[in-house]
């Protein structure tokens, strides 16, 4: 019997709080130096008459979801705000049901709503990704228990609905078997446009706001010891960058690890895999290319599931990104030699959970009782302090990676764009996570690692609740009024 509580969204209120980057940003075909996060206030009614409010926030990332040369920074923001719009209508026009009963009935159907606008199921995984977290954070609350007891309870209802291949497969035994951990290292990312030394940094152009610039820096500051490294689909000029920053980690002296992310800037397998056999044979890369662990959505989606990976996946394991807009991503990707899909909460924690399962079963499988090849890794799409880094961060602990791509610290000073007051009520709150600079609240990093003990509270990684009713809304236009 699933002993889920059935709920209603009685409420949800939407904002959004701009910020601005210390440092440009590079990936893929962008370079940011500003953005907007998205806010969400939902409340629900359990059956038992009980009532709890809940809040979830993310970046409306532009060029990462739709990377369409036509469409402007803003058309993407407003797909996504799209997304959530239809969402939001839908949950509010729901009856009773489990947390994931609401999310596994409106999926399909909003899937098919965004892509009848010409948006990609990537933009449309946006709307249940933002709210479902809100949802749970409020029954977290209603029930007065942490994200992590929630989950191994199964208090959402997790099941096999929209995964039919994992029909056979016991999600409450292994929700239930998961043990969340306490610490976490950072894996730093070093975008295209980052300077890796002082040298990299032209006269006049050093931000001297006290926090570190350069990929020196970094390391001497925080004590990073696991890296993401971006390229650039440019062989020559990704050799070159590569190399330079192989000077920097093996200057250090001690191990390091490091992924590769091709933000999908190679055209096909054979592109990628030329990169990774002149990497092999250029002695400067020997230690990194030895210390390499995967390599991430390095072809373009449009051509990523349509040829296999096996030439470069016999050398390092191959995973998917912007590809995983379906919910059944994952095994098609699987089929092509593809060995692990990141986890983003930005495309859903369900979807994370499922793919997860999916990873266990798969290893169980093909070698019972061994550690097996399929995995999940980690990744960020700049969460910033607070409710978004937090819900990110219980996720991941949750599901035992030990390491996850965490960048907006470096990139953004703090809460930039959010009160100060609510800056220090999250810091209060959860001491072992941030730490007081004498000015912005900032996240703690101690030997490149994050403590995750204070997650373990009432509600979806934080009991606080964010400062919104003096914050302007999202503008009228871009979010109409609930149906």
């Amino acid at each position: 019997m699933n002993a889920a509580p059935e709920l209603r969204v009685t409420g949800v209120d939407l904002f959004e709080a701009p910020y601005r980057l210390r440092l440009p940003f590079r990936f893929g075909v962008i370079t940011v130096t500003e953005g907007v996060q998205a806010i969400a206030r939902v409340r629900v009614r359990l059956a038992d008459g009980r009532e709890a409010t809940g809040y979830a926030a993310e970046a409306l990332g532009a060029k990462w979801f739709d990377k369409n040369p036509q469409l402007s920074d803003e058309d993407n923001r407003h797909q996504l705000r799209r997304a959530v719009q239809l969402t939001r209508d839908a949950y509010l026009q729901a009856g009773p049901m489990t947390a994931f009963g609401l999310h596994a009935k409106h999926y399909p159907a909003l899937i098919a709503a965004c892509g009848a606008e010409q948006s990609p199921p990537l933009v449309a995984s946006y709307g249940p990704a933002l709210l479902d977290r809100a949802v749970l954070d409020a029954l977290c609350r209603a029930q007065g228990i942490s994200f992590f007891d929630a989950m191994r309870a199964n208090l959402a209802g997790l099941d096999a609905t929209l995964t039919p291949d994992l029909a056979d497969f016991d999600l409450p035994a292994m929700l239930a078997g998961l043990a969340p951990l306490p610490r976490i290292d950072v894996r730093h990312t070093v975008g295209l446009v980052d300077p890796i030394t002082a040298a990299d940094q032209a006269p006049g152009t050093r931000v001297n706001d006290g926090l570190p610039e350069t990929l020196e820096e970094v390391i001497a500051t925080y004590g990073n010891r696991w890296f993401k490294l971006k390229v650039s689909g440019q062989l020559d000029a990704d050799i070159d960058r590569l190399a330079r920053i192989a000077a920097v980690l093996d200057a250090q002296g001690s191990p390091y690890r490091v992924t590769l992310d091709g933000n999908e800037q190679y055209a096909d397998a054979a592109a990628i895999t030329a990169l990774w056999e002149r990497a092999r044979v250029t002695p400067a890369l020997a230690q990194l290319v030895a210390s390499t662990l995967l390599i991430e959505q390095p072809i373009k989606r449009q051509q990523a599931l349509a040829e296999p990976v096996d030439a470069l996946a016999r050398h390092r394991p191959v995973i998917i990104d912007e590809s995983d807009g379906e919910i059944d991503a994952f095994l098609r990707a699987r089929a092509l030699g593809y060995a692990g899909v990141s986890t983003k909460s930005c495309k859903g924690l369900y979807k994370s959970l499922l793919n997860l399962a999916r990873c266990r079963m798969w290893n169980a499988q093909e070698a019972p009782g061994a550690a097996g090849r399929y995995f999940m890794s980690a990744e960020d799409l700049t969460m910033q302090p607070g409710t978004a880094v937090q819900q990110d961060l219980a996720l991941v602990s949750l599901m035992g990676i030990t390491h996850v791509e965490r960048n907006a610290h470096h990139f953004i000073d703090g809460f930039d764009g959010r009160p100060r007051a609510e800056a220090r009520e999250f810091m209060t709150a959860h001491p072992d996570l941030y730490e007081d600079t004498q000015g912005p609240v900032r996240l703690r990093l101690m030997q490149g690692q994050l403590a995750l003990g204070s997650l373990a509270t009432p509600g979806f990684g934080s009991g606080v609740s964010p400062q919104l009713d003096s914050t302007a809304a999202m503008p009228a236009a871009a979010w109409p009024a609930a149906a």
